[in-house]
């Protein structure tokens, strides 16, 4: 195990390194794959800084509203069967609470620069 760069500094760097060095010389279709890629870094690295705990925090409110234990794909999949079965709803207390915030932490990794998610976020 390496202390330091940490995988998120390391990925962050090429990242930036794309950014800043290589993509203002690079033109046409093969600019747009190299912003994809660079993208794709950008992800990745709030991935891996935000999947511990936002992770843990779904994970509390679906044992909360579940009343059970588990990991968290098997808390998702109960709720998922739970919902398709009518046995819980957005009357169910929490329910619309949990849904809300799971989504917005899933847009604070994969679209942090949409519009509504900012909006949305101002309004906290």
């Amino acid at each position: 195990m390496q202390d330091e760069p940490t995988p998120i500094e390391l990925i962050k760097a090429v990242a930036d390194f794309l950014r800043t060095e290589i993509a203002p010389v690079i033109k046409g279709h093969n600019a747009f794959k190299l912003r994809v890629g660079i993208n794709a870094l950008d992800l990745v690295t709030r991935q891996l800084a935000q999947e511990r705990s936002g992770d843990a925090a779904e994970a509390a409110r679906l044992k909360q509203l579940l009343g059970s234990d588990g990991s968290l794909m098997e808390l998702n999949r109960a709720l998922s069967e739970k919902i398709a079965k009518g046995e819980v709803d957005l009357q169910t207390p929490g329910l619309s609470e949990h849904l809300w915030q799971t989504t917005m932490d899933k847009l604070a990794v994969d679209q942090p620069n949409y519009a509504s998610y900012k909006r949305e976020l101002e309004t906290k």
